[in-house]
């Protein structure tokens, strides 16, 4: 990722280590400002990232508080801002992505590349909504909110700080456990994981090996993890987002949330990209169709069956613990993983999920129901601290006489699937 584009670089005192760093990587022009100059550089140059280059608090609160809210409320593509921290300190402004001043300065560009990569990716579909509209699209909902509400973060571990960072985690974001190495991959496989904590009870081994799937599969190394034990200096190379942190969980969850952010905004974006290559069929939150989208893919589904013969079966899947919004969306986006590329779904109006089952018999269908039933709801069990969801399923098959309309009525009100 290019470094082109202004930058501002805020210290105290000349930075030239971070300046000269910056500029061998290709960063053109730099503005180096201190806090009192910093808000006005901001306005006036319209920088592409900004680098608290000092570790420590700022030496100016009220422009670092300033600084802050330019950056959260830039207009266009968002801003990233890297601040060097040091041991247990926090970084100059909250909103800032921690990097570790004690590793070579080559890791603080490597983290920038990676942030820019995500301001990129807003530019991109900023640009793409703006070419959607001005066809006449029916632009699709924009999520809103902070990209932390959504988020999910995995604590793979088991050692005696496992309950103490459940709990750390857990309040802050959407939680999943994995007690082994081979369930963090299996759960990274699965589910949107926007940030690890890779907690104690494993070898350095198992650490090394579990670093290893993430640096060894693109989708997954820009992840943010944060490692209790050391760290091998190779790793830091490989993955921009990867840290050492302290045995205490409220500074694993202070250090982890602008990362985390930060990721879980760039899936958002993601989400919000296909929406729109796909004419806005797609819903940006979850990765199903949108209510109308299914209904009239299922319209045509059940024309299309009923004049070859072939069979379909419709799905309704409600989760009684998934009433928060964070678990209901968290299950829509593994069910978007778990169902066929054949298949479409949505999400209702009162929270159920609706799949529609091409080329399946009532009886394929309802061994398919069952895994993803069981799936979705032991995911929202181990999210929310429950045994496992309550779920309730319903299934209808396509009948001679049907219209999409008769189908959809019998779902509602036709056969219960148990789930395993």
């Amino acid at each position: 990722m290019s470094l082109q584009g202004p930058m501002i670089v805020v210290a105290e005192k000349p930075a030239a280590g971070v300046v000269d760093a910056l500029r061998s990587a290709g960063a053109f022009p730099i503005i180096e400002a201190n806090w009192a100059e910093a808000p006005t550089a901001f306005v006036a140059v319209k920088p592409s990232a900004v680098v608290i280059a000092e570790p420590g608090p700022a030496a100016d609160e009220e422009n670092a508080r300033m600084l802050s809210r330019q950056i959260v409320t830039a207009a266009g593509p968002v801003v990233p801002a890297i601040a060097r921290v040091t041991g247990s300190q926090e970084a100059a402004i909250p909103i800032a992505l921690p990097n570790d001043a004690a590793l070579p300065l080559d890791h603080l560009i490597i983290r920038l590349r990676s942030a820019l990569r995500v301001r990129a990716l807003h530019e991109t579909v900023l640009r793409r909504i703006e070419t959607f509209s001005s066809r006449g699209g029916a632009m699709p909902e924009l999520p809103v909110g902070d990209a932390l509400d959504d988020a999910t973060v995995m604590i793979a571990g088991r050692g005696p700080l496992y309950p103490a960072l459940s709990v750390a985690i857990g309040e802050r974001f959407g939680m999943v456990g994995a007690l082994s190495v081979e369930s963090a991959a299996r759960q990274l496989g699965m589910r949107d994981i926007d940030g690890i904590v890779i907690g104690d009870g494993f070898s350095q081994r198992m650490v090394e090996a579990f670093l290893t799937v993430l640096a060894q599969e693109p989708k997954y190394r820009d992840i943010p993890a944060a490692v209790l034990g050391e760290v091998p200096p190779d790793f830091t190379q490989w993955l921009p987002n990867v840290d050492h942190v302290e045995r205490d969980p409220a500074r694993v969850v202070a250090r982890m949330v602008p990362l985390v952010r930060l990721h879980a905004f760039e899936a958002r974006l993601k989400r919000m990209l296909k929406t729109l290559d796909a004419g806005g069929m797609f819903d940006a939150e979850t990765g199903l169709l949108t209510r109308d989208g299914f209904f009239h893919d299922l319209a045509q589904a059940v024309s299309d069956s009923s004049k070859r013969g072939t069979a379909l079966s419709v799905a309704c899947f409600c989760f009684e613990s998934a009433a928060h919004r964070r678990y209901e969306i968290a299950g829509a986006r593994l069910l978007a993983r778990l169902i066929r590329d054949i298949d479409f779904g949505c999400r209702d109006d009162d929270g159920s999920f609706l799949v529609a089952f091409t080329q399946a018999t009532l009886s394929d269908a309802h061994a398919v129901t069952r895994r993803i039933a069981g799936a979705i709801r032991n995911a929202i069990g181990e999210a929310t601290g429950a045994p496992a969801a309550a779920a309730n399923v319903t299934l209808a098959t396509l009948k001679a006489a049907d219209s999409a309309e008769s189908l959809m009525a019998r779902v509602r009100t036709g056969r219960v699937v148990a789930a395993e």
